[in-house]
């Protein structure tokens, strides 16, 4: 048995009489508080014989595993000496390994139970569901869906819902769309999963259509749902029917939780409503780090530099909540909107050593932008040689922009070069170039490129553009 971390709480006291009252140890197990307590209850079933009663074994299996302070391994460790787990047993152990770091445990436990004898049952594919949908693993779940239909569970209403949560999850929509438009009964936990898995998927317009659908249904929204519809409105640039949905929260007097809270400032800053955004962060009783991160971007993206660096400061003043890649990104559009440089290195070059977080392609895209505005454009060059990997359009793109910007055509000409090897149909940077060589009456080198546009048959791609209409 492993061994255990060391636990504080005072021992339980064994029963006076085992033989006489032989369930009171299921009954105190029920009852234990920590580890140190489940521990002695456990040993007292070994000593008396009761712990191959799979029952009493079971309490002891389901502490361990799903108690805020159980303890997953001696859970695992119990299963693993059960001769015959039962099916309460698997369930339990499925359920808080789909719930743990390792989801696909859960998967793997599966096949075990099929070849041991106890059949699964409505409790058992709703938590092999959640650890494919935890998981991403989409053949897993296809697996798990004919097992379901064998047993005639796949129209049970929470199996239904893991389907389309799986589905949803790895991406295949149209299978958990088909799902639930079959479905003859949907609650709002099945309606919140499908607007959850259209907004979670960036399909924006889908979630609030189908949003709309379930409210004409007389269906009340649960505040996940409030909140996936919200996340779609940030992104849309719906403010209005945002504003709608707060005004239903404070209608219903739905609590404000930090996912609810954290979702109605991203959308009102993601709209450039930074006041209401900044009301809402003072008032909202918990914070998280995505709460911070939506008003410091939002802020940063609307030009509110200095208020989002001060928010920064706050942040890392207050000790409780680590940055993440994402705060970085904002802190350092921050600094590219108010042109602080010598910030944007010390926070870019100080990133591992102080919050452990590895430079990704977006921070550099930030500081290859705020170096190219301010016309360092050999330390940008420098910057995106010493990437780890190999720079990306969308860096590369912001390099050559700042090259046109100054006239640095040496550069751009590198860097054209790097684009084309990546996409070599990329017709733009060419324009690009041939513009930077105009501006300075290099004909020959204009005539070249174009040459060689018409050469390789490349044309220009229409431009588009979107609005909302929902406004006035």
């Amino acid at each position: 048995m492993p061994r255990l971390p060391s636990l504080s709480s005072p021992p339980l006291k064994p029963a006076k009489s085992h033989r006489a009252h032989p369930p009171s140890l299921s009954l105190l197990a029920d009852s234990c508080t920590s580890m140190r307590q489940l521990v002695q209850v456990h040993g007292h079933m070994i000593v008396t014989g009761r712990i191959s009663d799979n029952y009493a074994a079971s309490r002891v299996l389901s502490f361990a595993a799903l108690h805020p302070s159980g303890y997953l391994p001696h859970a695992l460790a119990l299963f693993s000496s059960c001769p015959s787990p039962n099916s309460f047993m698997y369930n339990t152990l499925i359920r808080a390994l789909a719930a743990s770091p390792y989801p696909s445990r859960a998967l793997l436990l599966y096949p075990q139970m099929l070849l041991q004898g106890p059949p699964p049952g409505r409790h058992t594919f709703p938590f092999l569901l959640k650890a494919a949908a935890t998981d991403g693993d989409l053949f897993a779940a296809r697996q798990i869906h004919t097992h379901a239909f064998r047993h005639g569970l796949d129209s049970d209403l929470y199996v239904a819902n893991g389907l389309i949560r799986s589905y949803g999850n790895c991406g295949f929509l149209n299978e958990a769309r088909q799902l639930f438009d079959e479905m003859h009964e949907r609650n709002t936990i099945v309606w919140t999963t499908m607007v959850s898995g259209y907004s979670q998927n960036f399909c924006s317009n889908e979630a609030v259509a189908l949003f709309h659908e379930m409210m004409r249904t007389g269906i009340e929204p649960c505040d996940a749902a409030l909140a996936s519809v919200l996340s779609a409105c940030a992104r849309l640039g719906g403010l209005q029917l945002g504003r709608q949905i707060h005004e239903l929260i404070i209608e219903k007097e739905i609590v404000v939780g930090v996912i609810l809270g954290t979702a109605l400032i991203d959308m009102y800053a993601k709209n450039g409503e930074i006041s209401v955004a900044r009301k809402l962060f003072v008032e909202i009783p918990e914070r998280n780090i995505a709460t911070w991160n939506a008003l410091i971007c939002g802020s940063a993206h609307y030009g509110h530099a200095r208020y989002a660096l001060e928010l920064f400061q706050q942040m890392e003043e207050e000790l409780e909540i680590q940055p993440n890649d994402i705060t970085i990104v904002g802190v350092l559009t921050a600094c590219c909107h108010a042109g602080k440089i010598d910030l944007a290195r010390r926070v870019f070059h100080s990133m591992e050593k102080n919050y452990g977080i590895e430079p990704k392609v977006e921070h550099y895209g930030c500081m290859v932008d705020l170096l190219g505005r301010s016309g360092r454009l050999k330390e940008a060059e420098e910057l995106v040689k010493g990437m780890k990997w190999e720079a990306d359009v969308v860096v590369l793109g912001a390099l050559l922009s700042a090259c046109r910007s100054h006239g640095q055509i040496e550069i751009a000409e590198r860097v054209v070069e790097s684009i084309l090897r990546l996409h070599p149909e990329n017709h733009g940077v060419y324009v690009v170039l041939s513009n930077m060589y105009a501006e300075v009456g290099r004909w020959e080198d204009v005539e070249r490129l174009r040459r060689v546009m018409r050469h390789g048959g490349l044309k220009k791609i229409s431009g588009w553009s979107c609005f909302d209409g929902t406004e006035s």
